[in-house]
């Protein structure tokens, strides 16, 4: 009987923080890395696969997405875990919410949850799994259920939801949260969140390390005065427009609340999302330092590093926080080269043309917020951070390991023997254009449309099933939801 399933020879093999991709091949066996070495004979494997000398990194753990948010989630987890396999993310881990869009309902988790899951079985073909966000009283009473029963151990805030809307301006927030009618969406309801998560931790010690909070940063009142200012005075259009109604010190603000509120209620892990800007990474590092004893992690995505209110491809790159102008590009990748931001995600939220784009066309603030992206994370990150000088060892850790890590996946992020056997093959010297009528996703535009990417994921393995083979989808869906902490 042959040692291993697979055999991939002829690879460079990156390991997250180190220097040089090292010459190795990877016995797999068990859906497991079993043996990695140099020269592995070949007549110990079953099947073997030339690298052809390409990159292997370790497949891509894509912390931020959002299934089912504009589609129905069981096609979400099919066509979007597409894109996420051509982009080389074998993880996918999307947030999930009562409330409008999504399952489009209120109530308890206990009930929301297995409709989540029976609605992803059998259709995604990379592994996921979901944060949730306690919207209401029951559901910060359901955290430490939603921990033991169906291993979820992140959670969200969203911080402008109480009283400015997902896409601009909204009058209505309480038919949108469909939350009690005598209940709030405020400060008061994070702060006893994080006491609720707090709690959780301490109900199950011996999973606490997995359990975290995250916050999209974002302040309501601000944002709702300056979307006024930007429309009366009308100087203003397209992203630029929107960016200006949701200002970088918004951002800023809501960092420094959410600290001093975790601070407040003792939770020592808290996440910092999607931060697109100088003052966001500014306020997100002062915080860091006033607050010692909590354990920060900092959030960007894609999106933000490759794109700003000029290049982006029109108004199909409105999302939340904005595309920003390039000044704050370049500030986000100080702050990546700096070692200041922990991961890199795509916040990939697929939303169709028709869904997208509201009357007139060209008005941003009739469209809604979100793209996708997965499917560019691992490539674009490559090509612009080698540029750049960001190293390929500190992108496994951007990408796969400190994300992994973090969020209670400890056999994922790495290529290490004993790891799930979960990796992509890049070509760094495969320079090409992005088209969204290339994409796997159902998404039918791209803000990115028209860049040049400078490397190129040609396969993709997640427990050792080739899903991306040459650039083709391979296979049926084999991706597991994972009951996290994941066991060894």
């Amino acid at each position: 009987m042959a040692a291993f399933d697979t055999l991939v020879k002829n690879v460079r093999v990156v390991t997250p923080g180190t220097g040089d991709p090292l010459p190795l091949d990877l016995g797999i066996a068990g859906g497991r890395f079993a043996r990695i070495a140099v020269d592995i004979p070949v007549d110990e494997a079953a099947e073997v696969v030339d690298g052809r000398g390409l990159l292997a990194f370790p497949g891509v753990v894509d912390a931020h997405q959002h299934w089912g948010i504009y589609n129905p989630l069981s096609d979400d987890a099919d066509t979007e875990s597409r894109a996420c396999a051509q982009g080389g993310v074998t993880t996918s881990l999307t947030y999930m919410r009562t409330g409008q869009y999504y399952l489009n309902r209120g109530g308890p988790y206990a009930e929301f949850f297995p409709e989540v899951l029976a609605a992803t079985e059998g259709r995604s073909y990379v592994d996921y799994a979901f944060h949730l966000a306690p919207m209401m009283r029951e559901h910060i009473a359901e955290l430490p259920d939603l921990v033991r029963r169906f291993g979820v151990t992140s959670f969200k805030i969203f911080m402008f939801y109480g009283s400015h809307g997902l896409h601009g301006r909204s009058s209505d927030q309480s038919t949108f949260l469909m939350i009690p009618p005598d209940e709030r969406y405020d400060l008061a309801h994070f702060e006893f969140v994080m006491r609720g998560v707090r709690q959780a931790r301490e109900k199950h010690p011996e999973l606490a390390s997995a359990i975290s909070l995250s916050l999209h940063c974002e302040t309501a009142e601000i944002m709702t005065a300056y979307t006024r200012l930007v429309e009366e005075q009308g100087t203003l259009s397209g992203l630029a427009a929107y960016s200006a109604s949701r200002p970088q010190h918004s951002e800023g603000l809501a960092v420094t609340i959410a600290a001093y509120l975790a601070h407040e209620t003792g939770l020592p892990a808290i996440n910092l999302l999607h931060l697109s800007s100088r003052k966001a990474l500014d306020a997100a590092v002062r915080m860091a330092r006033t607050f010692p004893h909590i354990d920060f992690r900092r959030e960007v995505t894609v999106g933000h590093l490759l794109a700003d209110c000029d290049t982006a491809a029109g108004i199909g790159g409105k999302v939340n926080p904005p595309i920003r102008p390039r000044e704050d590009v370049e500030a986000l990748w100080a702050y990546m080269l700096d070692g200041t931001v922990d991961w890199v995600v795509s916040d990939h939220a697929c939303c169709r043309d028709e869904t997208k784009f509201g009357s007139p066309r060209d008005d941003v603030f009739a469209a809604k917020s979100g793209f996708g992206g997965t499917e560019y994370l691992l490539p674009g990150l490559v090509g612009e951070g080698r540029r750049r000088g960001l190293s390929y060892g500190r992108i496994a850790q951007l990408t796969s390991w400190n994300p992994a890590q973090r969020l209670g996946l400890p056999t994922k992020g790495a290529i290490a023997e004993g790891y799930d056997a979960d990796l992509c093959l890049v070509d760094p010297a495969r320079s090409w254009v992005a088209h969204a009528a290339d994409s796997e996703s159902a998404q039918e535009y791209s803000p990115f449309e028209g860049f040049e990417l400078g490397a190129k994921v040609t396969d993709t393995w997640v427990r050792g099933i080739h899903v991306l083979d040459a650039g083709n989808i391979t296979g049926h869906p084999r991706g597991r939801y994972l009951h996290r902490p994941t066991p060894r």
